[in-house]
């Protein structure tokens, strides 16, 4: 096995640039620097209340239209453009694309606004393999198995968790459980470890991309169940165990374990399988800006075919073609474009809005609100017991913790750095939790953040610069009971030529393995439809 990032640069603490002049902040301060920032609400307010576009003043020709710039979009139109096709035009409502994987950046770091690493994909994930080793991030290949850049690898410590006042390494707490916590936890990853294990007929229980996990009755009886009531099935009530089930679950899909699918919920433990590459086993891919780096490179490839600030607000059939109205936010003008193919990469409750009428129905899709916030602080905390990792969890808060954007760093001297603090609003209902999220102003979001930032690191009193919140009204789909079995979803992915969606909600999982199988689907699809010669980036 070649040397690790973990061994060549372990303990890693970011020195950044530095901040300037400025005084630190204490809680309870008036004035605390910042921005309140998100998907575009006014844009896509408009959408969703019918808003009245004007009359097309143009018109344009494409052979394929995507419609939408996000991950699955961005791997639709890479697919497109490795069969060596160019007739196509990417069409993004944010003035960036990148959708949940976009990133920012200040004077001491890049940052994730949402999705912020990669797990070490599965050997059935060959589309995301090929599309890595094309960005040089797989290095090579030994005994069958891909290389990683060890600098692109997290670095240790990778996770901590702050229990009973201490912190500790891993996500699981470690002290103080009783015997029944510890015969519920035993008990609960050797069934997991066994459903990670198991093959049928030579096909994973739980694979990703998920279309090609097995369909046995038994698995797919799950979806029936929540994770919660699974876990009351099988008698393991351990609070600990309970406790970290909750966290498994509003890390992954932004939802509460009773209102999970048992399937989603097993699948988080037992869908990725170890050994998948010549790295440390559960590792991850990662960069400052999170995913935002694989979002960025493959844009910056593809950007003379996309075009941001458009709200496409029709699309209609022509012919055996279709035509998408779009409206250019910028120049305050609409125009048509004609296309052979479409490409619907956008979320399913969007998608029912511009389709066709009656052609999609998104009444069974719900997503979950996030709030994202990006802390500056001019000292890394601390905190007795293990030291600093990448991503830090307190057992007791409501948040997800926060992650180091300045991990990475070659540079092992402690100083400012950027901490992307996580939390998902699921303790309420998602319509309440968006009307909340467009009501709260900055500084109350400010004063959230600091407080459950302090409680767990108080050694951070006085050093945060500036918080600077992103609110997600729809982060991800909710993958409810019944969702992935219960023919609404498999209806929603269906191609109708020459429309083709594409979306990581048609897979039920917000994952990056996901919306790049589906947007890569989706355009070999349409290749397909219009007789392009295209290799098959997924086998």
């Amino acid at each position: 096995m070649p040397v690790s990032r973990r061994t060549l640069i372990a303990g890693s603490v970011a020195g950044a640039a530095a901040l300037g002049a400025g005084v630190a902040w204490h809680r309870g301060d008036p004035a605390m620097p910042g921005t309140l920032g998100g998907a575009d609400f006014k844009r896509g307010h408009k959408l969703r209340k019918g808003g009245k576009f004007p009359a097309p003043s143009s018109e344009a020709r494409t052979g394929i239209a995507i419609l939408g710039g996000g991950i699955a979009g961005l791997s639709a139109a890479w697919a497109l453009a490795e069969a060596g096709y160019r007739d196509f035009r990417l069409f993004e409502l944010e003035d960036r694309a990148g959708g949940n994987a976009k990133s920012g950046r200040n004077a001491v770091s890049a940052y994730p606004l949402g999705a912020h690493y990669l797990p070490i994909p599965n050997a059935e994930t060959k589309g995301v393999i090929r599309l890595l080793e094309r960005l040089g991030i797989v290095t090579g290949w030994e005994g069958g198995k891909p290389v990683y850049d060890p600098y692109q690898l997290v670095s240790d410590p990778d996770e901590r968790l702050l229990h009973l006042g201490k912190w500790q390494a891993g996500l699981v707490p470690t002290v103080g459980l009783t015997p029944q916590d510890t015969a519920d936890l035993n008990a609960f990853f050797a069934a997991m470890g066994a459903y990670r294990d198991r093959l049928d007929n030579g096909q994973p229980a739980f694979a990703i991309p998920m279309a090609l996990s097995s369909d046995a009755a038994d698995l797919r009886a799950l979806d029936r169940l929540s994770f919660a009531a699974w876990l009351d099935e099988k008698g393991w009530h351990s609070s600990v165990l309970r406790g970290h089930v909750r966290y498994a679950c509003r890390d992954d899909y932004g939802t509460e374990p009773e209102h999970v699918s048992a399937w989603a919920g097993i699948h988080y433990f037992a869908g990725r399988r170890e050994h998948a590459a010549n790295t440390d086993e559960d590792t991850v891919l990662t960069w400052p800006e999170g995913n935002g780096h694989l979002a960025g490179r493959m844009a910056a490839r593809l950007k003379d075919h996309i075009s941001c600030g458009q709200i496409v607000h029709k699309v209609a059939r022509a012919g055996d073609g279709v035509t998408i109205d779009a409206f250019d936010a910028a120049r305050g003008i609409s125009h048509r474009v004609h296309a052979k193919a479409a490409v619907l990469a956008m979320p399913h409750f969007v998608a029912a809005r511009v389709a066709p009428k009656g052609s999609v129905d998104a009444t069974r899709f719900g997503y979950a609100p996030w709030i994202v916030a990006n802390v500056t602080v001019d000292r890394a905390p601390g905190g007795q017991g293990v030291a600093l990792a990448w991503d830090n969890v307190s057992w007791t808060s409501k948040s997800l913790g926060y992650v180091v954007a300045t991990h990475q760093s070659l540079d092992a001297v402690p100083g400012a750095s950027v901490l992307t603090w996580y939390m998902p609003l699921s303790d309420m209902a998602p319509a309440a939790a968006r009307r909340l999220m467009l009501d709260r102003p900055l500084a109350e979001w400010q004063e959230i953040v600091a407080r459950d930032l302090i409680e767990t690191n108080p050694d951070l009193a006085g050093a945060i610069r500036r918080i600077d919140v992103w609110r997600w009204g729809h982060a991800m789909i909710r993958p409810v009971p019944g969702f992935f079995f219960g023919g609404a979803r498999e209806a929603a992915a269906r191609p109708q030529p020459p429309l083709f969606f594409a979306h990581s909600d048609l897979s039920g999982l917000s994952l990056f393995e996901e919306a790049h199988y589906r947007g890569t689907t989706a355009a070999q699809d349409a290749m397909a439809l219009l007789g392009i010669p295209h290799a098959d980036l997924l086998a």
